[in-house]
């Protein structure tokens, strides 16, 4: 179910309400009620994956179990390989399997060699990524003997199925949340109050910003043939702040309907454009996956030890595979090498960890080159957006190409302008205001509880009145 659905606005108080009312009882209770209601959840959109993320949980427990009895390294090793290839065959199977068949047939068209061979009718299971790297990163922990095996299948298999976080992250390791599941958790106000603010704060960004800018994305890159540079430059935009809206909105709803149950999990979103380069960027965007591919991909690779190459070599396979895994098409991985063209001058020059702090940090204004830097790392920002979103290749290199036409200094179309602007500018200019806090209604420091509700209403107002558009979350289909 989706959190923007009716289904969800019933469901959430019921599992809060019984969740909290057996609060006395054995903790294992309350985990066997999250456990059912994560299944509950997942199962809403096709019960048939269930089966999935259950073999998934099995298989990582099992054998992490084998992994903790065992010091004999080749065999741990033959263990951590079989977790591999299964969690990554399965992800391989249901994500990338008519990805390969079409680049195998379209290969051979090449050569003038018509292959009569066809995809197959695979349904992607909903969140299978997310899941498949939070069990792989439990076993690779217990393999480098970072944590412990569990030996409470029913706090694993919740870790795994936890259903604010299940479908779309943010990507958990379990020395952070499973270990949650250990402890008895006690209802905490100020805690749950702040839940609900950032869920509220999610729900504006998705409704408000990402359902509203999507009609105008979809329109613009369906018909970019048609229209002029300055309206295709305005469609990149509005996309930018789409799958912000919508992913920062669904991660700030995750978290904090974690936190009305007692959990915290990790921040996603910092603020990501706001930042001063693309190093800074990737630092805040996305923060559970792009530092899973740290910790996993980028420092076992050598990370920036070792020649010059060596740095450039790991920065373009962890771009690669970024781009991979966010979906079975050419324009991830032409996604994912724009942001190595990008990123390569900072590593070149030694800048790429230069702004590692807040921009304009204690101040109300960033300065003018602050100012210059935040635009132009958000505009090549844009330009990769377009391959993220292009049907394929093609698509991509003649939008790009359209944009950067004469027709670029044209007057986008008023239908295109007026009040999705002005709400992008408000948007904005409340982001930059909290840029130092966890989200957009941390206000803790305004004592009166009038203009704190008044300000809750109206968002709220502004929410439903919204609501009408909705659209699925984009990073559903990853």
């Amino acid at each position: 179910m989706l959190f923007n659905s009716i289904e969800f606005a019933i469901f959430l108080p019921i599992v809060f309400a019984l969740y909290w009312s057996i609060n006395n009882l054995n903790l294992k209770i309350q985990n066997a009620l999250l456990l059912v209601a994560s299944y509950l959840f997942y199962g809403w959109w096709d019960w048939r994956f269930l089966s999935l993320i259950i073999a998934s949980s099995l298989v990582d427990y099992s054998i992490a179990k084998k992994l903790g009895g065992s010091d004999n390294q080749k065999k741990r090793k033959t263990l951590l390989l079989m977790s591999l290839a299964i969690n990554l065959g399965l992800l391989g199977f249901f994500k990338y399997c008519n990805f390969f068949i079409s680049s195998f047939v379209d290969a051979f068209l090449l050569f003038g060699k018509r292959l009569d061979v066809h995809t197959l009718n695979i349904v992607l299971p909903v969140g299978i990524s997310f899941y498949t790297f939070q069990t792989l990163s439990y076993t690779i922990d217990v393999y480098r003997k970072k944590i412990n095996p569990t030996n409470d299948i029913l706090a694993f298999f919740t870790f795994v199925a936890f259903f604010p976080q299940l479908v779309a992250g943010p990507i958990e390791r379990a020395g952070n949340l499973l270990a949650q599941f250990y402890q008895k958790r006690m209802f905490d106000y100020d805690k749950a109050v702040d839940g609900l603010r950032q869920i509220l704060s999610g729900l504006l960004k998705k409704t408000v910003i990402a359902d509203n800018c999507a009609i105008y994305v979809n329109y613009i890159f369906k018909n970019y043939q048609t229209l002029s540079g300055s309206t295709l430059l305005l469609g990149a935009i509005y996309f930018a702040f789409q799958i912000y809206g919508d992913f920062s909105g669904y991660s700030d709803i995750a978290i904090g309907t974690a936190r009305l149950f007692g959990f915290d999990i990790m921040r996603n979103f910092a603020y990501p454009y706001f930042s001063r380069d693309i190093a800074e960027f990737w630092r805040r965007w996305h923060i559970s996956l792009t530092t899973w591919f740290r910790d996993y991909v980028y420092i076992p690779l050598g990370g920036s030890l070792g020649s010059k190459w060596r740095q450039i070599r790991n920065v373009i396979i962890i771009f690669l595979v970024s781009g991979f895994w966010h979906g079975a098409n050419w324009t991830f991985i032409m996604w994912g090498l724009v942001n190595v063209l990008c990123f390569l001058p900072l590593l070149l020059t030694n800048k790429n960890r230069v702004n590692l702090d807040t921009v304009a940090k204690g101040k109300a204004l960033p300065s003018f080159k602050e100012t210059l830097q935040i635009v132009t790392t958000f505009l090549m920002i844009c330009i990769a957006w377009i391959f993220f979103r292009a049907e394929n290749i093609g698509h991509a290199f003649s939008y790009i190409n359209r944009l950067f036409s004469t027709s670029l200094f044209y007057r986008p179309p008023d239908r295109f302008l007026k009040f999705h602007i002005v709400i992008i500018i408000v948007f904005v200019v409340l982001e930059w205001i909290q840029r130092e806090k966890e989200h957009l209604f941390q206000i803790n420091g305004i004592r009166s509880m009038f203009i704190r509700w008044s300000m809750y209403y109206v968002a709220l107002f502004i929410v439903i009145h919204f609501s009408s558009n909705q659209q699925s979350f984009i990073y559903f289909q990853f």
